[in-house]
């Protein structure tokens, strides 16, 4: 894969992309719902403005949809992002795993208080970690303190550990046995830490309950349910349906944007982040998982019994976690539920209100190197978020 992207400074990028054109945004043509449409495409062009090459927004109301575009789909060919083009959902994945277990946990063919070891046995063991002491309830809710595999299997910084490692991929198990030479964070149940070994244990989990992998049970229990023809669980296969953006990775502070759609395989290939598909198909399903249409009664109320997570964890001020589903206050009140998604050169983020009325999908496609820069591009994410999820029409 060559560098479609020229070698560019990320000051140079950012007064590049401030002056990309905006597609603007479509809605019905109520007064009210334009002011709507009208303040996504601000928020839209505000997150543009940051040095983000693309972005793309969805929202569902009760009064329509609001589409918004800024942007760039590609920086070599300047066309537009596409509409409702096909995303990398990344750790949004970890939403439809969950909500498979939760509904074997309905059937009653698991508990959210098996240990780890009594279903993988051997599985999580050495370097003091115990898999008697994990549940799925903790493997779930990110308690565990299982070391995140993520961080051997990209060893160094820089777009060459990138090109060199980007089509090695790992089985779940040796994923595992990666973390397992590291000591545990903490003791299972008494601290909150993000890890994506426990997500894909939760796949392994998936497989040994019912026989089938845990792709095909999202598909059977989730997808073809709701009808959401767009998604898919594509594992090792590096290459997205069309219409998509291309994605853009500044691996260093000064250094060039790298184009980096092709993913990056040693990592969000299987149950913690590989699931593909687009904006509607999101929307659709936080829409119908809030609403009931997926979970018992019993096992939505366990998903959404929340933790609270560490304010030094990235994560707004109140944000709490359930099961694969992230609770965060809005300024106007009230909350979403949701869960966001990212990797090299992209960022998702996907949520809907408590009671399912509103909800949208963000996707920006680039990232910045630079620690600043890419704190200013979260905050106009989340300020996009809060805005649109906050208005009345």
């Amino acid at each position: 894969m060559i560098l479609r992207a020229p070698w560019i400074s990320a000051v140079a990028l950012a007064l590049a992309v401030s002056t990309l054109p905006s597609a603007a945004a479509s809605a019905s043509a109520t007064p009210r719902h334009s002011a709507t449409s009208w303040s996504v495409q601000r928020d839209a062009d505000a997150l543009r403005d940051t040095g983000v090459t693309g972005v793309a927004v969805r929202l569902e109301t009760p009064r329509g949809t609001v589409t918004a575009r800024s942007g760039v789909g590609d920086l070599v060919t300047r066309r537009p992002v596409p509409k409702d083009g096909y995303l990398r959902l990344g750790s949004a994945t970890k939403t439809y795993v969950a909500t498979v277990l939760l509904q074997l946990v309905g059937e009653q063919r698991i508990s959210l208080d098996r240990t780890v070891e009594q279903l993988l046995p051997g599985v999580v063991s050495g370097a003091g970690n115990d898999g008697r002491a994990i549940t799925v309830r903790d493997l779930l809710q990110h308690t565990s303190g299982l070391y995140d595999y993520v961080y051997d299997v990209f060893p160094g910084p820089g777009a060459q550990t990138y090109f060199a490692e980007r089509w090695r991929a790992y089985p779940p198990e040796e994923l595992v046995a990666l973390a397992m030479r590291h000591e545990p964070d903490f003791p299972a149940g008494t601290r909150w830490a993000y890890s994506n070994t426990n997500y894909v244990l939760a796949g392994m989990i998936i497989e040994k309950i019912t026989g089938h992998t845990w792709e095909q049970q999202v598909h059977t229990r989730v997808l073809r349910p709701l009808g959401l023809q767009h998604t898919d669980t594509p594992g090792t296969r590096p290459f997205l349906p069309r219409p998509h953006a291309s994605n853009y990775q500044q691996f260093t502070a000064d250094g060039p944007m790298v184009d980096t759609t092709i993913p990056y395989r040693p990592f969000d290939s299987g149950a913690d982040g590989s699931m593909t598909g687009t904006a509607r198909d999101l929307n659709r399903f936080f829409t119908a998982l809030v609403d009931g249409r997926l979970l018992k009664p019993a096992e939505l109320a366990a998903m959404r019994t929340t933790v609270p997570v560490p304010p030094d964890s990235g994560h707004p001020a109140g944000t709490r976690d359930g099961l694969g589903l992230f609770f965060t206050p809005l300024s106007c009140g009230g909350g979403y539920l949701g869960h966001g998604g990212s990797g090299f050169g992209y960022v998702v983020r996907a949520v809907t209100t408590t009671d399912g009325r509103r909800s949208i999908t963000v996707s920006a496609h680039s990232r910045a190197g630079d620690p600043r820069s890419a704190a200013r591009q979260e905050d106009a994410l989340r300020d996009l978020v809060d805005h649109a999820l906050c208005r009345t029409a």
